[in-house]
């Protein structure tokens, strides 16, 4: 049996932006905690938190720099891999990317530079500035590469030119593209994720050094503000999950009931599984626990309402099933247990015994592993349903690879970059490991702050003076 260069092709590229997608989540969600860890210094005038926002810059620069250089790769890919498909999406994809270029990542790596090794060279508002500035263009990045692969989803805003292999997506309206029927719920949807990510990878290193009674008043002020932002967005990805599942169910129905396992229409409403296991041979789910008419209810607000099934589309228009649904659901469970953990941890605060409960302590410093796990498979749920088509009722994904292309050189890239991707991940690890056991400077070390004029920079809460090492006493 010979190699299949279209699976061959996937799984190269499944690896390519696996590995890429460990990175831009998380310089996200610092970025959004780094900016109201600066804001605060400036408003309280408590170096502590100057002293975490010097720490968790340094680690959002290791993670910016590791994810710049895994996406190039990606983009090359397009062009050896998928040379079909460029073709027919490089009018719509060259706009967006062109614009996530501009827009984004001119800005971020532009003020990256005074982010990092700015501190004592520009003026704390400039300083702020900066980093306000890093964390809008690691946002805008997401935006326009959510905006290119939801085009794939739900495409809008094109007409086709050519025909047969020569046919090509034209891009006739830039703001339908932007905005198509899947693009701002996705969205929605990504950046709370990579804000949980942020407060849960702020939470485990902070956990980590309450454990072991090290910079205690860093890691518990660190942790506080963690916990705030991973409990709200926690919660609100609920509420973006459910209104992103009904805009599935309205524009790609195959794709939810895979995710759901609704091998068949009925007419009474149709299950929610909160387990089991799709068989695609006899065209149920086994061993699964479904909850009557919940599907049709969350979709619909009607529990009687049938929601289309498998059976609606043909055989080689379905998604894989299993992969699928498991996916799916697994993404869904870590959901509430992000929720209900980060709800039991703010209980735990509000009760003000959080830092001497060792035992929840510890779920957090591997709790951290849940938010990467469901970014990865939030993403694999994803393009699992899209399939059997690279673009979405347009082009199918075995018609989108290059023909030039042998399976064996693929092969040879997969077996070549999985070596590459490991000796990275291992540095990576190496670097954060570092860092993290070396921790935050100490207050004393923080070089003294310098006298750049007045303002809110300079303003002490309550209408207190403030002596330029932070102190709250009153001035002589």
């Amino acid at each position: 049996m010979g190699l299949d260069v279209v699976l061959l092709s996937r799984v190269q590229f499944a690896l390519t932006i696996m590995f890429h997608y460990i990175f831009p989540p998380l310089t996200i969600g610092l970025g959004i905690l780094m900016v109201f860890m600066e804001a605060m210094y400036h408003k309280t005038r408590d170096r502590q938190y100057e002293a975490m926002a010097r720490f968790w810059t340094k680690i959002f620069a290791v993670n910016f720099a590791l994810g710049v250089a895994s996406g190039i790769v990606m983009e090359f890919q397009f062009g050896t891999n998928w040379s079909t498909y460029s073709r027919f999406v490089g009018d719509i994809f060259g706009s967006a990317l062109a614009a996530e270029g501009i827009f984004a990542f001119f800005l971020e790596s532009g003020f990256l530079a005074v982010l990092v090794f700015g501190w004592d060279k520009v003026s704390p508002g400039m300083h702020l500035f900066s980093t306000i500035m890093v964390s809008l263009g690691s946002i805008f990045s997401a935006v326009w590469i959510v905006i290119a692969n939801s085009w794939q989803q739900t495409p809008a805003g094109y007409r086709i030119v050519g025909e047969g292999s020569a046919a090509r997506a034209e891009l006739t309206d830039f703001w339908a593209v932007v905005f198509n029927p899947s693009s701002m719920n996705r969205l929605g949807h990504v950046l709370i994720g990579a804000f949980i990510l942020g407060g849960f990878f702020v939470m485990s290193i902070a956990a980590y050094y309450i454990l072991r009674k090290r910079h205690l008043d860093f890691a518990k002020k660190s942790f506080t503000i963690a916990l705030v932002v991973a409990t709200v967005f926690s919660l609100l990805q609920l509420v973006s999950g459910h209104d992103q599942a009904q805009t599935v169910a309205a524009t790609q129905p195959a794709k939810m009931a895979a995710f759901e396992g609704i091998y068949r229409t009925t007419q009474d409403g149709a299950p929610l599984y909160l387990f089991g296991v799709p068989n695609n041979a006899k065209e149920r789910v086994g061993g699964g626990l479904g909850v009557p008419g919940l599907l049709s209810f969350l979709i619909s607000g009607d529990a009687s309402r049938p929601v289309p099934g498998l059976d609606r589309f043909p055989r080689e228009d379905w998604p894989p099933v299993p992969l699928t649904f498991q996916t799916y659901h697994a993404m869904v469970a870590l959901g509430f247990f992000f929720i209900a953990l980060t709800l039991l941890a703010a209980f735990f605060l509000w009760r003000r015994i959080l830092f001497e409960t060792r035992w929840l302590l510890w779920i957090f410093v591997f709790a951290v592993i849940g938010p990467y796990l469901a970014n990865q498979l939030g993403w694999l749920a994803a393009e699992f349903g899209r399939q059997p088509w690279i673009v979405y009722g347009l082009l199918r994904t075995s018609d989108g690879v290059s023909k030039s292309v042998p399976a064996s050189h693929v092969l040879g890239s997969i077996v070549l970059f999985s070596i590459v991707y490991l000796l990275l991940f291992l540095i990576w690890i190496y670097v954060m490991d570092r860092k993290i056991r070396q921790g935050p400077e100490e207050i004393a070390e923080l070089p003294p702050e310098k006298l750049r004029g007045k303002g809110f920079f300079l303003a002490a809460a309550g209408g207190r003076g403030e002596s330029m090492t932070g102190s709250s006493e009153p001035r002589k």
